[in-house]
């Protein structure tokens, strides 16, 4: 049995944290090896079930430990006589986990270097490596310029695999990392719970629509996002018979899709053909979105629960992942991601959704050809995790 920890995981109330979780505890056989996750909100993962599967841990957590036994020992030794400042510190964060020598680490949140807190993934990362644990980047994307400040790009270097879920960024990393392979992000495998529908989007066509606040946080123009999504919704319910279910994928109280899917609800509640999905862990929002024909999303997560439905989606995009997940399934990005930055007049939304429309057979057809193959490259990653 081998034990695997997933460390630096914001909660599963971020859906697409959840579903990361959920695909590679799947994918490292939970039944069969231990899986530890050190998360920021454990309550959140126990609320979605996650301790099913996992031993969940705060991040960073201090667990006391019995003075004088071997561990002990060696690490007050290490302190007081090898001038390793850390000891005392490593022991009882490395306890709280059940860590130890030969266990695998794998920084778990997909894009957290494109955040500000790096000095906390460089100080996990250090902490693991100089106690002879092995360290993985796992499913990540990262901005390339980011790879132009010494320090992220010194840590990079140091991770003895690393996942790239794109193309775009695993470019950039294996200049800097030789052992960075490319596959498919987990969550494309995310298992899919179909719950019931509201009665009245039973035999209609459904445009889901997820917006989200960080999204909006990352446009040029204020408030260019929100003009362009209440345009597309004019648009549809002017030109077409199709109905808008509004589906959350992050419910942190700080990054809430709930409140501006509450302000779009009432919004067009007269219209009766706007509706709201409350929310529901990953794999029943996936259930909801494969039900749609279109899907219209600004969170990376809910754009791949879509497009590992088939369904042909319209992408929100702010960052270089959904540039790269796109340009892989599609040869070309552009067409299926409106970058906010991009965001200019309040057509530019409805503009590309005519063009998504027009094609819609197309898409259909092609991301059926491959997605198979597409989500079977995740299994390339286990393969090198089981040789570290």
């Amino acid at each position: 049995m081998r034990h695997y920890i997933l460390y630096y995981h914001g909660g599963s109330s971020n859906h697409g944290c959840e579903a990361l979780v959920r695909t590679t505890a799947e994918l490292l056989d939970y039944m069969n090896n231990k899986i530890t996750l050190a998360s920021f909100r454990p309550d959140d993962d126990k609320k979605y079930g996650i301790d099913k599967f996992c031993d969940i841990h705060k991040m960073f957590e201090i667990k006391d430990v019995r003075r004088w036994n071997l561990r002990w020992i060696k690490a007050y030794f290490d302190f007081k006589l090898g001038n390793k400042q850390n000891a005392i510190d490593d022991l009882l964060m490395l306890e709280a986990l059940g860590a130890k020598k030969g266990d695998v680490a794998l920084s778990i949140g997909g894009d957290n270097y494109c955040y500000n807190d790096t000095e906390g993934l460089i100080r996990a990362n250090e902490l693991f490596r100089r106690n002879g644990i092995k360290t993985v980047l796992w499913g990540c994307s990262i901005e390339p310029e980011l790879l132009e400040d010494p320090v992220i790009a010194y840590d990079i270097s140091r991770f003895d695999l690393i996942t790239a879920r794109e193309s775009i960024s695993y470019e950039a990393i294996k200049k800097v990392n030789k052992n960075t392979i490319l596959v498919a992000d987990s969550a494309f495998n995310l298992k899919t719970v179909k719950n019931a529908l509201p009665d009245e989007l039973y035999n209609n066509d459904i445009i889901g629509l997820n917006i989200s606040p960080l999204a909006e946080r990352c446009e040029h123009i204020k408030g260019i996002t929100r003009q362009n999504v209440f345009s597309l919704i004019q648009y549809i319910l002017k030109k077409s018979n199709m109905n808008i279910l509004l589906i959350p994928h992050v419910e942190w109280i700080h990054d809430n899709d709930n409140v501006i899917n509450r302000e779009i609800f009432e919004k067009y509640r007269n219209t009766n053909r706007v509706y709201l999905i409350s929310g529901g862990n990953c794999e029943e929002l996936k259930g909801y979105i494969a039900q749609c024909r279109f899907f219209v999303g600004a969170r990376t997560h809910a754009t791949i629960a879509a497009y590992s439905s088939c369904i042909p989606t319209l992408v929100i995009g702010y960052s270089v992942k959904s540039k790269g997940i796109a340009k892989d399934l599609f040869d070309d990005y552009n067409h299926f991601v409106v970058p906010v930055q991009d965001l200019e007049r309040e057509d530019n939304l409805v503009s590309a959704f005519k063009w998504l429309y027009n094609h819609e057979r197309e898409i259909k057809r092609d991301l059926s050809n491959q997605m198979y193959t597409y989500k079977q490259s995740v299994l390339k990653a286990n393969h090198y995790l089981k040789n570290l």
